[in-house]
């Protein structure tokens, strides 16, 4: 395939599921979609796919090893105390944001539920450059010596304090301080919209508002995207 045919990336969802049982008993089922890149005819499809198969093996790994002893823990408990038997959750998702352009961008987010307290939420954000098959940084979509980290905190606060003289979000009384500490590079993706800034779940609002999600429309200071076309998503 030529190099620069590859404007955009079509995928389907592979799935994956397990099941670990306590004397026969299930204590800890996990799911996971992750997107698969058809056809993977090219060297960049083939990155990326590798990639998301090793996430996910790395999810289903993760789950045996961390979750899956609280499981049978939290299973014996009941047996011993004849309480409801309890079975953890976990699933891995993905939603794609942007495919165009040459850049394709999307999300990957994972559900734990317990016995106790609110499911976790754990997002992870990429974009891809498909001239080359390698993730871009935060850093490219703006100016050297822009400033951007701080003007994208600049911005988040401005959004927390709007939402929170609306109603419409509660964060932390603290998050002047956390948000900078809380800031990770990492932590963002492409939409049609902009770009989408994202803080972990509990880290600067309580587990009610989910993971606070801040977008920055393209015209927002000096961030560079992209030209405006059709979004195209796929999920699952």
């Amino acid at each position: 395939m030529a190099r620069d045919s590859l404007a955009e990336l079509h995928t389907e969802p592979f799935a994956a599921e397990r099941e670990w049982t306590v004397e026969e008993i299930p204590v800890l089922t996990a799911s996971v979609s992750v997107p698969r890149p058809v056809p993977a005819s090219d060297r960049v499809s083939r990155r990326i796919h590798r990639y998301y198969q090793l996430q996910c093996r790395s999810y289903l790994r993760y789950c045996e090893r961390w979750l899956l002893p609280q499981a049978e823990a939290a299973c014996r408990e009941a047996l011993t105390s004849s309480a409801p038997l309890p079975c953890f959750r976990a699933e891995l998702r993905y939603q794609v944001t942007y495919n165009q352009g040459g850049l394709w961008s999307l999300y990957t987010q994972s559900r734990e539920t317990t016995v106790s307290g609110p499911a976790l939420l754990t997002r992870r954000g990429d974009t891809w450059d498909l001239s080359g098959g390698y993730p871009v940084e935060l850093s490219a979509f703006f100016p050297p010596r822009s400033g951007w980290k701080k003007k994208l905190l600049s911005l988040a606060a401005e959004a927390i304090q709007r939402q929170e003289r609306s109603g419409v979000s509660r964060y932390r009384e603290d998050w002047r301080r956390v948000l900078p500490r809380r800031f990770n590079a990492q932590n963002y993706y492409l939409t049609a919209e902009g770009l989408a800034l994202f803080f972990p779940m509990y880290a600067i609002a309580p587990a009610a508002e989910g993971i606070p999600v801040f977008t920055f429309p393209r015209g927002t200071g000096t961030l560079l995207l992209p030209e405006d076309s059709e979004k195209e998503t796929d999920q699952i």
